[in-house]
């Protein structure tokens, strides 16, 4: 995002398949970072639990509502920016470890 964006160096996007389950993965996600000493400037949506976006300053989460994300297409929105390949292995986690 570095090179087309003046606001953020990465883009984080997730989804999940329920309200519930966009809930608990920003949930997680913040509990990880907090314990690392990393704290968000800022998070919006938790209440709706369809988008919840979380501002790390460089780095911007992105939690969507499976339908939500396809329906905002944030991805084809910044189509100039570099992207990572996650594995698929990665991708499809059903259990998050405490390690993780």
């Amino acid at each position: 995002m570095k090179d087309v964006s003046s606001f953020a160096d990465y883009f984080v996007i997730c989804s999940g398949n329920s309200d519930r389950q966009i809930k608990g993965l920003a949930e997680h996600i913040g509990q990880k970072l907090r314990k690392t000493g990393i704290f968000p400037l800022g998070v919006e949506g938790e209440r709706s639990g369809s988008w919840i976006l979380m501002d790390y300053g460089d780095v911007i989460i992105h939690v969507f509502y499976k339908p939500v994300r396809e329906f905002y297409d944030i991805e084809g929105l910044w189509s100039d920016a570099p992207r990572m390949t996650i594995e698929e292995s990665v991708q499809k986690l059903t259990v998050l470890n405490d390690d993780m």
